[in-house]
């Protein structure tokens, strides 16, 4: 579930508990960052804390266009950059509040979607390593070592094991649109079949196969009940007593 109130003191292991599901969630809904990654970033922009706006992607308010995950509220706090090789402390800075850490991972996703001429580098990632390289490369901070901050994060906690959990739910996902799929089209060679025996030796339709009959009306695998074939009526009422015409 996201995490609706902010919590300033939480230990690493917390924060990580805490972030980490919103982080698979986001990378299986077509986010793009490796949950790895997202996690790392997350501790790196916010020192492990979540404050009660919920940025933890240090995401600033920028033209302050609004998004489906950003009403526009702001909150002005100071940060440091580096211009130029030289480091710049007490610089002030608007970010953007959010209702949840999930609206903030969302809403960093968009930017990087939406800004492809940007971030597309970061997009093609094929690996957490080179997509912290790439967010350094791409300019989202201005710390000369964020990649290398980003890949330490990831080493001392593990956080590989996301990316896996992540990979595997998808992997879950596209087997069960494959079975989908192969169904439909199962669903759609058994009617054409029962069309076909429908228009072969035409009888009344038996007793014992009524109730499949009308099942297979009702759900549109037949038009004409009356009329079928022996073979028609026991193909539908086989159908039934597998639940074919409950799936349509």
């Amino acid at each position: 579930m996201p995490h609706k109130k902010g919590v300033d003191e939480v230990t690493r292991e917390e924060f990580i508990a805490a972030v980490a599901p919103v982080a698979v969630k986001v990378r299986v809904d077509g986010g793009v960052l490796f949950p790895s990654v997202s996690i790392a970033q997350t501790m790196l922009e916010t020192g492990g804390k979540i404050h009660p706006w919920n940025n933890i992607v240090g995401y600033k308010a920028g033209s302050g266009r609004r998004t489906p995950y950003w009403d526009g509220r702001i909150v002005s706090r100071e940060t440091w950059e580096v211009i130029d090789g030289v480091r710049y402390d007490h610089v002030p800075a608007d970010w953007r509040v959010y209702d949840s850490i999930e609206d903030c991972l969302k809403d960093q996703a968009l930017l990087f979607i939406n800004n492809p001429s940007r971030y597309q580098r970061v997009i093609d990632a094929r690996s957490p390593d080179e997509q912290a390289a790439m967010l350094q490369a791409s300019g989202y901070a201005t710390d000369p070592q964020y990649a290398n901050k980003l890949r330490s994060i990831m080493r001392t906690y593990n956080l590989e094991i996301y990316d896996k959990e992540a990979e595997q739910a998808m992997e879950r996902i596209a087997e069960l649109e494959r079975q989908t799929a192969e169904q439909v089209k199962l669903n759609a060679e058994l009617q054409r079949r029962l069309q076909q025996l429908e228009r072969m030796h035409q009888i009344e339709v038996p007793d014992w196969a009524k109730e499949a009959v009308d099942a297979a009306v009702r759900a549109g695998y037949i038009d004409t009940p009356d009329g079928g074939s022996l073979d028609f009526y026991r193909l539908v009422t086989v159908m039934h007593r597998a639940g074919v015409f409950d799936q349509k």
